[in-house]
C-alpha cells in the first residue's frame, strides 16, 4: 500500500516547517554527554550496580569458551581426564549461576535508572518551559511544545534504560574477545579482523544519512502533532462549517509526510544489520579455511591445536554479536541525538522577560502605574505601541477602547510584564518593571480574559488557582461577591463537580463568572478585565456590572471593552488608534468633545438600533 498526498494540500505544510527544521551537523559529542549528565544522581546508586553486574556477566562470557576449548578439547578429550571433565561441567554452571544473578539485578538497576533520569529530564524541560516568555509561544504551537516534552523525551527511555549499560557491555566484550584472540593465535585472529577496516569505512558513509533521517522523523512528528492538537481545539469550528473532508485530506497529507519520514529512516537504519551479516560470514569463511590449514600445520610447525580453533570459533560467534548490537545502537544514538537537539534548543531557549538578580521584592503595593513614552514592538515589521504616556492613580479604574489591534491587550501585556518595552518604562509605585522581581509583581495583579480558561478538576480547584491557600469558605465568599454561587448550587455536586477539559459542561458565561471568583479571591490591587464581559448574556452582564462595584473598590483597574456599560462608568477613557492615544477623559467630557470616543458611542448605538 502506498501513501501519496494531496498535492492540492501541500502549502498547508508551510505554518509547520516554519517551527522545525532538519540541520546538517556532525555527532555533538558534547552535547551527547550533556545528555548523559543526567546519570550523575544516580552515580552512586543503580549506576555502579548495574555496572558490576555487567561485568560479572561478560567475564562469564569471556571464560567459558576457553574453558571448552583448551580445557574440554586439548586436555579432558586428548587425555580422556573424567575428573577435570566433572569439575569443568560443575565450575561452568557455577559460571553461568552469577551471569545469571549478575543479570538479573543488571536489567532490574538499568530499568529504575533509566525511569529516574526521564522523570528528571521531562520535569526539567517542562518547568523550564513554564518560565519561558509569552514570545516563545508566540511562534511555537501547542503541539510542538507537546512532542518535545512527551515523544521527544521518551525517544531517549531507551537509551538510558539499556543503550549506555549494552554500550559498555558490548566495549567490553569486543575488547576481551580480540585480546584473548591475539593471545590465542595472533595470525589467525589477524586474518579475521583485516575486513574490519573495511566495514568501519562503510558504516561511516551510512551514518550521515541515517542520522539526518532520524531527524526528519522528529519534525515530522512534531508537525502531526501540532495538527492534531490544533484539529482537536477546533473541533467545533471545524464541524460548524462542514469542513471534516478538507480536515481530513489536510491530516492525510501532514501523516502521509510522517509515514514517508519513517519509511526511510528505517529503510536506512535496515542497511547496517546485513552489511554485519556479510561481515560475520566473511570472518567464518576466514576462520574456517585458515584455521583448518593451521590445525595441519600442527603447534610444532607454527600451527594451532583443535582446542584453539574451537574456541575461536565461539569467540568468532560472540565478536560479530556485539558488532551487531553496536551498530543499532548506533542507530539509537542518532535517534537520541535527534530528540536531544531538539529538547536542548528549548532548554537553551532564554526567556526575553528575566528577572534582576538584585531585583526589588514589590510588597505592599499601591497599584499606581505610569508609562513613560512606551513603544513596543512585537516585530520588525509591526509597531504596537507609539511614545505612550499614561498615568493611572491608585485605585483608579481607566478603560481602554479603540478598534482591534490599536494596542489594548498589549498594554495590559505591558503591565503584566509579559514582555519587556521596545523603548522607555512601565513603572509600578515609581519601581521600573524591569527592577522589580516577577513573581512580586504578578502576586499583585489579577488578569481576567474573554477567553477564560478553566482547568481540569472541580470548581472548587479552579476558583482555589487564584490563591492555593484559600479556604474553603473564602472560595464560597467569593464566589458569592460576583454572582457564582447560585448557579454552582444547582450543580449535582456543588462547588466539587468536575467541569471536564476546558469547563466543558460550563456555558461560556458561567466560566466567565469562575474567572471573576478567580480573580476576586487572589486579592490583587491591580486587576485588568481584558473583553471581560464580552461572552456574557445581558441577564448574567446585570449580576457582574454589580460585582465589578465591589471588585474594583479600592483596586487599580484597566478595563479594555467594547461595551459602553462596562466603561462608562470608567475615572478616566484612553482611546487609542494604530498604538497612539488620540484623546482621553471622563465618558461626559469625550462625548461633550465629540471626537473619536464619540464616534464609537454613535456607532454602537446605531447598531442596536439596527438591531
Amino acid at each position: 500500500m502506498t501513501h501519496e498526498a494531496p498535492e492540492k494540500n501541500r502549502h498547508l505544510n508551510r505554518f509547520y516547517y516554519t517551527i522545525d527544521h532538519a540541520v546538517e551537523k556532525p555527532f555533538n559529542w558534547k552535547q551527547m554527554w550533556r545528555l548523559l549528565t543526567y546519570l550523575k544522581p544516580y552515580a552512586k546508586t543503580y549506576l555502579p550496580g548495574a555496572v558490576i553486574a555487567m561485568f560479572i556477566s561478560t567475564a562469564v562470557r569471556l571464560i567459558v569458551p576457553i574453558l571448552i576449548g583448551k580445557v574440554a578439547f586439548d586436555m579432558v578429550i586428548a587425555n580422556k581426564n573424567i575428573t577435570l571433565l566433572t569439575y569443568m561441567v560443575i565450575g561452568i554452571v557455577v559460571l553461568y549461576s552469577l551471569s545469571y544473578i549478575g543479570n538479573v539485578f543488571r536489567i532490574k538497576w538499568v530499568n529504575i535508572l533509566g525511569q529516574n533520569v526521564i522523570y528528571d529530564l521531562r520535569q526539567h524541560l517542562f518547568s523550564h518551559v513554564q518560565r519561558l516568555s509569552h514570545r516563545f509561544f508566540d511562534t511555537r504551537s501547542g503541539g510542538s511544545i507537546i512532542v518535545r516534552i512527551m515523544n521527544d523525551t521518551n525517544s531517549l527511555q531507551e537509551l538510558f534504560t539499556n543503550g549506555i549499560i549494552n554500550l559498555l557491555m558490548d566495549v567490553v566484550t569486543l575488547t576481551g574477545i580480540v585480546v584473548i584472540l591475539l593471545a590465542l593465535s595472533p595470525k589467525l585472529a589477524l586474518a579475521i579482523m583485516v575486513i574490519l577496516p573495511i566495514m568501519f569505512y562503510i558504516s561511516t558513509k551510512l551514518r550521515r544519512n541515517i542520522r539526518r533521517s532520524w531527524q526528519d522523523v522528529r519534525i515530522q512528528q512534531s508537525r502531526l502533532n501540532s495538527h492534531l492538537n490544533e484539529s482537536i481545539q477546533g473541533i467545533r469550528i471545524t464541524q460548524s462549517f462542514s469542513q471534516e473532508k478538507a480536515n481530513e485530506e489536510y491530516f492525510d497529507g501532514v501523516n502521509t509526510d510522517n509515514f514517508k519520514s519513517w519509511q526511510t529512516a528505517t529503510k536506512k537504519s535496515a542497511m547496517f544489520g546485513p552489511f554485519v551479516e556479510l561481515s560475520n560470514a566473511l570472518g567464518t569463511v576466514i576462520l574456517i579455511s585458515y584455521g583448518a590449514y593451521l590445525i595441519l600445520l600442527g603447534e610444532a610447525g607454527g600451527g594451532i591445536a583443535i582446542g584453539t580453533f574451537v574456541s575461536f570459533g565461539f569467540y568468532i560467534g560472540m565478536f560479530w554479536e556485539p558488532i551487531s548490537r553496536l551498530g543499532q545502537m548506533y542507530n539509537q544514538l542518532l535517534m537520541a541525538m535527534s530528540a536531544s537537539e531538539r529538547i536542548f534548543e528549548f532548554l537553551d531557549e532564554q526567556p526575553n522577560v528575566v528577572d534582576k538578580k538584585d531585583g526589588t521584592e514589590l510588597t505592599g503595593m499601591n497599584g499606581q502605574i505610569e508609562f513613560d513614552h512606551v513603544a513596543f514592538s512585537y516585530d520588525e515589521e509591526r509597531t504596537a505601541l507609539h511614545e505612550i504616556s499614561l498615568n493611572i492613580k491608585a485605585g483608579q479604574t481607566i478603560a481602554l477602547v479603540g478598534h482591534t489591534g490599536s494596542g489594548k491587550s498589549t498594554i495590559a501585556n505591558l503591565i503584566n510584564r509579559f514582555y519587556d518595552p521596545t523603548a522607555g518604562s512601565v513603572k509600578i509605585d515609581g519601581h521600573d518593571l524591569r527592577d522589580v522581581k516577577l513573581d512580586s509583581l504578578r502576586r499583585g495583579i489579577s488578569v481576567v480574559l474573554q477567553d477564560t480558561f478553566i482547568f481540569s478538576g472541580n470548581i472548587m480547584e479552579n476558583i482555589r488557582f487564584g490563591r492555593p491557600d484559600a479556604t474553603d469558605q473564602e472560595v464560597i465568599d467569593a464566589s458569592k461577591v460576583v454572582g457564582a454561587d447560585d448557579f454552582i448550587q444547582r450543580l449535582a455536586n456543588g462547588y466539587e463537580t468536575e467541569v471536564e477539559e476546558r469547563g466543558n459542561i460550563l456555558s461560556a458565561g458561567e466560566r466567565q463568572l469562575l474567572s471573576f471568583a478567580r480573580a476576586l479571591l487572589a486579592n490583587p490591587r491591580i486587576l485588568i478585565l481584558d473583553e471581560a464581559t464580552a461572552s456574557i448574556d445581558t441577564e448574567t452582564e446585570v449580576k457582574i456590572q454589580k460585582a465589578l462595584q465591589r471588585l474594583l473598590t479600592g483596586r487599580t483597574a484597566i478595563l479594555i471593552a467594547h461595551r459602553l456599560s462596562t466603561i462608562r462608568e470608567s475615572d478616566n477613557i484612553f482611546v487609542l488608534e494604530n498604538g497612539k492615544i488620540l484623546e482621553n477623559g471622563s465618558h461626559d467630557e469625550l462625548m461633550k468633545q465629540r471626537g473619536d470616543y464619540f464616534e464609537l458611542v454613535k456607532s454602537q448605538f446605531e447598531m442596536l438600533d439596527a438591531m
